[in-house]
Formats: C-alpha cells, sequence, structure tokens
C-alpha cells in the first residue's frame, strides 16, 4: 500500500454546529481512508463524538489519537506561520479573511458567505490555489470578483442516522408539530417563522411549534426581534429565553417545544416526531443543513428560495417561498440577492400541509429520495472533495 498523503482540515471538529459538523463527517469518512490521513486543526476530545453509537467511535480511535499527537507540532507550525508540506483545507468565513497561520501544499479555501460586500478578493484569497463553495450562488459571486479557480461541492448529511423512521411515540399524536432550527440570527428569520406560527396556531389549536435554536454562542442572538415587537433575552442560565420571547410577542408559550442544544447525531429522534419544518431563511451561504437533515427524515419542508437554498428547491421535493422581496434595510453586512419570504406564504404552505395528510407524506417520501438521489451526503461530498484535492 502507498503511504497516506497527510491533509489538514483547518478548523475544529464538533458535533453541535455547522463547520464542525462538517470537520467532523470529513474526518470520519476519511479516518480510515487508504489515500487520505487526516488531522483536524483541534484537538478531537470525547464530548465532541457524544451521540454516535459506540462502534463507531472504536473505529476512529487510531485516527483520532493520530490527529491529537499532530497538535504539537501543528502549534509551532502556526507560531511561526510555516508552509506545510501537506494540502490544507482551510475556512473563510463573512469577510473572506484568511484565518492566518499555516499555510499548505496545496490550500483549498472552502469560502462560506452571506455578506456580499467582496473586493479585493484576489488579495485576500492569495494563499488558496483553488476555492471551494457549497452553493451555486456563493460560487457565481466569487467567479465574478476573483481569478482564481472555483470549485462547487455540495454539503450533505450523514444519511445512516438522517434517514425515513418511525414516531417516538412521546408526543401526543393528536397535535401538529412544526419545527424550526437553527441560531437566531436575522438572516434565518425566526421572526418570520414567529410571526407565521402566530397566526396559524390562532387558526389551529392544536399546532406546536419545535424550536431547536440554541447554539454555543447565545450572545450573538441576544437583542434580535427582527420584525417582532419585543427582543430576544437570556435566561438565568444564559442560554437564550425562548419561552420569554414568544409570550413577549403574543404566542402562548404552552404551544411551544424548546429543544436545547443537543449533539447532531441525537437529531433524528427530534425530526421523526415531526409533521413538517420551515426554513424562510433570509440567505444561506450553504443550502441549509437542517433543512437537508429535515428532508432526510422524510420531514416535508417549507424553504426560502434565495441565495444557495436554490439548490436545494427542486420540483415537488418541498414547499419553495417563491415571493422573496429584496432587503435594503440591514446595514451590518451586504445582501445582494438576499430575500425576505412574505409571511401569508409561509401560512399558506403550513395550511396544505396540514389539510392533506397524504400531500404532506407524499413530499416527505419525495424529499427524503432526493436527498439520495442527488448524492446530498456526507460520503458523497468527502469523495468529492478527496477527488479534488489528489488532483491538485
Amino acid at each position: 500500500m502507498s503511504e497516506r498523503t497527510l491533509l489538514l482540515l483547518d478548523w475544529p471538529a464538533s458535533n453541535i454546529h455547522g463547520w464542525g459538523i462538517l470537520g467532523l463527517n470529513l474526518f470520519m469518512a476519511w479516518a480510515n481512508d487508504r489515500d487520505l490521513q487526516p488531522f483536524m486543526g483541534a484537538p478531537i476530545s470525547e464530548h465532541n463524538l457524544t451521540g454516535y453509537a459506540p462502534e463507531r467511535v472504536a473505529a476512529l480511535e487510531e485516527a483520532i489519537q493520530e490527529s491529537n499527537r499532530f497538535q504539537p507540532n501543528l502549534a509551532r507550525f502556526r507560531a511561526a506561520a510555516m508552509r506545510m508540506d501537506m494540502p490544507i483545507v482551510k475556512g473563510f468565513g463573512n469577510g473572506l479573511v484568511d484565518p492566518g497561520g499555516v499555510i499548505g501544499t496545496p490550500n483549498i479555501g472552502r469560502c462560506i458567505f452571506e455578506d456580499t460586500r467582496l473586493d479585493r478578493l484576489d488579495d485576500r484569497l492569495a494563499n488558496c490555489d483553488v476555492l471551494v463553495r457549497a452553493s451555486r450562488w456563493n460560487a457565481d459571486m466569487l467567479k465574478a470578483k476573483t481569478r482564481k479557480r472555483v470549485e462547487i461541492v455540495h454539503e450533505g448529511i450523514d444519511n445512516t442516522l438522517f434517514r425515513p423512521g418511525p414516531r417516538t411515540g412521546l408526543l401526543d399524536q393528536s397535535k401538529f408539530y412544526i419545527f424550526s432550527g437553527g441560531k437566531v440570527e436575522y438572516r434565518k428569520g425566526h421572526d418570520l417563522v414567529l410571526l407565521a406560527f402566530k397566526e396559524f396556531s390562532r387558526r389551529h389549536d392544536d399546532a406546536v411549534l419545535v424550536t431547536a435554536w440554541h447554539s454555543p454562542w447565545p450572545q450573538l442572538s441576544v437583542g434580535f426581534k427582527g420584525k417582532l415587537n419585543a427582543p430576544l433575552e437570556l435566561a438565568a442560565d444564559g442560554t437564550i429565553h425562548v419561552k420569554k420571547w414568544v409570550a413577549a410577542n403574543g404566542i402562548n408559550p404552552d404551544k411551544v417545544i424548546e429543544i436545547k442544544q443537543i449533539p447532531n447525531p441525537l437529531m433524528p429522534g427530534v425530526l421523526c416526531d415531526m409533521d413538517c419544518a420551515v426554513f424562510p431563511s433570509r440567505a444561506e451561504a450553504c443550502t441549509n443543513l437542517p433543512a437537508k437533515e429535515a428532508m432526510a427524515c422524510g420531514i416535508p419542508v417549507i424553504l426560502a428560495a434565495n441565495t444557495g437554498v436554490k439548490d436545494v428547491v427542486d420540483g415537488g421535493n418541498c414547499i419553495a417561498l417563491t415571493k422573496q422581496k429584496p432587503i435594503h434595510d440591514f446595514t451590518e453586512c451586504g445582501t445582494e440577492q438576499w430575500g425576505e419570504s412574505d409571511v401569508e406564504e409561509i401560512v399558506q404552505a403550513l395550511e396544505r400541509l396540514y389539510a392533506d395528510s397524504s400531500y404532506r407524506h407524499k413530499m416527505g417520501r419525495d424529499g427524503a429520495a432526493w436527498i439520495v438521489a442527488r448524492g446530498r451526503t456526507w460520503a458523497n461530498h468527502a469523495r468529492q472533495l478527496k477527488s479534488l484535492i489528489m488532483s491538485l
């Protein structure tokens, strides 16, 4: 067997947020790869693996030990800003600012941005040999602003975990459960979710909103209100106070089930009990990971047809919110091609799913089949990215 190519994914792994879930799934896909030996940009702890089956964790043990043993060397290279003789995948967020530190041979820049204020990209991305994007929206914007090579590799889901399954039976089956996920912030449109649910639940006493809105950064959500009257506050324990927020905005908190922050592998157990999910994001750099996870579980989803999410909207695999107004009153970042969904259109979509269980179930089946047929899995993502890396 030929020697494996060492590779650095230069950010921390995690089982509770997007970048970390991406890194962890790539690491798991390549842990026993015959060609690649992956290292993470920070130590991998037992906490990062909570929720995964013991046999799966055991299969990763040797690779994790090698990655963790590599960390002191990585720290020395970082301190000296030295070039390393291995491919490095670096993470670029809003602003596309090089995180600095080590330089690879070659450098693959994974660019994830909603902020459309892009200038001097060739200077900012000077160390990158190729730029990897997870949506056509971001790719097209990059191609218009830089001479760098741009490739699209869509994000996926773990289809060994996120797949159609039976309800747990733990919830009252006479209720209609609507799922909403993601960190509370303006671009995710949680204010639109609450405005739509306020009206929908006024019409239907059996409606229940299930929120998975907690994140490792609650302070970034504090004060948000969007089109609501009352802003989000922190609770005494330092987490976001969801129940107080919904009550302050005229929604009965008894109609809301609040899911605290849980590891990603445990989310299928939540999703399988849902009747539908709604994601009216004003912008998505990628294709909305929680939405794809819901689709993979056979849950019909309502999606804002804008930005990166357009790569998911495909015929009958979801209900697309097509009434998208341009956004001009948000000044914290550039909002070119962002879209604001119409609250009444969200309510109408909920009504359609509520009224027709056959339609609801068919959409759930079609959405789950679409995820598999289009290869929107982490395994396929890893294969595509590996092929790109090995070609450089």
